[in-house]
């Protein structure tokens, strides 16, 4: 398999999951205080919601990539 491919299935894989799931949530750590002993850290959840055009693009692109992507000139 070379570069191409596999760039091209990756791409389906993530918009195909982009629009299954539609979104994602992580956990980012916002600030950090140490008072000696004492260490308090505040983290905050954030979400990215990814739209249905950024998917359905995604897979578009992986699947001309496939199709198109390996043909030698």
């Amino acid at each position: 398999m070379n570069a191409v491919k596999i760039a091209a299935i990756v791409l389906i894989v993530a918009g195909v999951l982009g629009l299954v799931y539609g979104s994602f949530t992580y956990t980012k750590h916002t600030h950090e205080a140490k008072l000696g002993p004492i260490e308090l850290s505040v983290k905050d959840r954030q979400t990215v919601n990814v739209p249905v055009w950024a998917g359905v693009g995604a897979i578009a692109i992986g699947g001309a990539l496939l199709l198109f992507g390996s043909k030698k000139s």
